[in-house]
């Protein structure tokens, strides 16, 4: 029987996807290092004509500075920059500032959304070494529990800032409000019932911005009339035309003090799951169906007829779910007096929602305890990071003729007889 050749095939040690993640880490250094290169050949061909007497160019290339390591998503890339020498006289001269390369970047924008994540949800200071450098690597400097430390430091006079900035060149057309609960970073269990209050807005381009992010007891009137207040008094003292938000009183009666002339769409996600609640599971499906037809109704004489077959269904067995839909009647079906292109938008908080449904889904309080203008802190950084993501509103040129007062009928501009 012949013998097993002795010369064995010496496999490679890494793994595929530690080859992968360099193959990724040498292509985004090279996309970047090339970059750099035209961004500074760019600026130097600008300036050609930037002669001394000899002829010779002013602006020129003078060698490179020192290599210098920035975080990425794919890990710790190495970059060296084109040195651009200019040699005018002082007063003339200019000082070459790449927008690609800030003087003393060292971790990208998307790193610096990945932390107030990581921390919401519930990765402590002291775990965020470990923690980053799973995600970018082991070779992660700078990302130290002080580091992180500083930063919320930073975070917190951000939000502390914008929470003071002026409104004065604001308006919004539709706002949406939302009391959203977190079991996170609380000092001490008597929090519990306090909520985060968030208030979002469209402009009159149709862009969806944050414009408060406040706690409060619960959703308590007194705490959206505190917010409201001082959203109107720095500067947003045009009522906007139509508010969302569910069924919440607090908000509602502080929204008729505050803005009296707005009008009120309460969430039809938040209703459908209300009237469910107080129905049994056999006739759930049924009755999801039959709301849902209300909501997607056409025209208003639709959803009215729609809606009193949901009434003649369910009244005789089930009348507290029936009262629980008729008592919103009018404001569940406010949004046929806009554009059609806008109900999608109109109907339900989903533009809250969304952005913080997976934190929500969050019910494991993490490990010490932290102070509420941490959460504040860390909510408002994600909220921020999402609104880079949000879409503008379909329709958006219809939203001139909403603030000009056109009136629309089932969703279609009424024309005049």
């Amino acid at each position: 029987m012949p013998k097993a050749s002795e010369n064995l095939i010496q496999f490679p040690q890494e793994s595929t996807s530690s080859i992968l993640d360099e193959i990724l880490r040498d292509g985004a250094r090279s996309m970047l290092t090339r970059a750099i290169e035209e961004e500074v050949a760019a600026y130097i061909d600008a300036r050609q004509d930037l002669r001394d007497d000899n002829g010779r160019r002013l602006v020129v290339r003078n060698g490179r500075m020192p290599k210098r390591s920035i975080q990425t998503p794919m890990g710790s890339l190495e970059v060296e920059q084109p040195r651009v020498r200019d040699r005018r006289n002082p007063e003339e001269r200019e000082i070459f500032r790449s927008s690609i390369l800030p003087p003393y970047l060292r971790k990208t924008k998307s790193i610096e959304d990945l932390l107030p994540w990581l921390y919401l949800k519930g990765i402590s200071t002291g775990g965020f070494t470990e923690a980053l450098q799973s995600l970018l690597g082991p070779d992660a400097p700078g990302l130290s529990p002080s580091t992180i430390v500083r930063l919320k430091s930073v975070w917190e006079q951000e939000y502390k800032d914008w929470s003071k900035r002026s409104l004065r060149t604001k308006r919004y057309v539709y706002v949406w409000a939302d009391g959203v609960h977190f079991n996170v970073r609380l000092e001490d269990p008597g929090n519990t019932r306090q909520c985060i209050l968030v208030l979002m807005g469209a402009t009159p381009e149709g862009k969806k911005e944050l414009i408060a992010v406040a706690d409060g007891y619960r959703e308590s009137e007194q705490s959206w009339r505190e917010l409201l207040l001082d959203v109107k008094h720095r500067g947003l003292t045009i009522a906007p035309e139509l508010a969302i938000g569910d069924g919440a009183l607090g908000f509602w009666k502080a929204l008729r003090k505050v803005y009296p002339t707005t009008r009120e769409q309460r969430c039809t996600v938040h209703k459908t799951a209300n009237v469910l609640n107080k129905l049994p599971k056999g006739v759930q499906a049924k009755a999801r169906t039959m709301l849902h037809e209300i909501w997607m109704a056409s025209t208003r004489k639709e959803a009215g007829e729609a809606f009193d077959l949901f009434v003649e269904t369910f009244q005789a067995k089930y009348p507290g779910a029936v009262s629980c839909l008729e008592k919103d009647r009018e404001v569940l079906l406010a949004f046929y007096d806009f554009p059609a292109e806008h109900w999608i938008h109109l109907r339900t908080t989903n533009p809250i929602e969304s952005t913080f449904a997976t934190v929500r889904l969050r019910t494991r309080k993490t490990k010490g305890c932290g102070s509420r203008i941490a959460c504040l802190t860390m909510v408002f950084k994600l909220a921020l990071s999402a609104q880079l993501k949000w879409r503008v509103l379909n329709g958006a040129k219809l939203i001139a003729e909403v603030i000009d007062g056109v009136i629309f009928e089932d969703g279609v501009k009424k024309v005049a007889a």
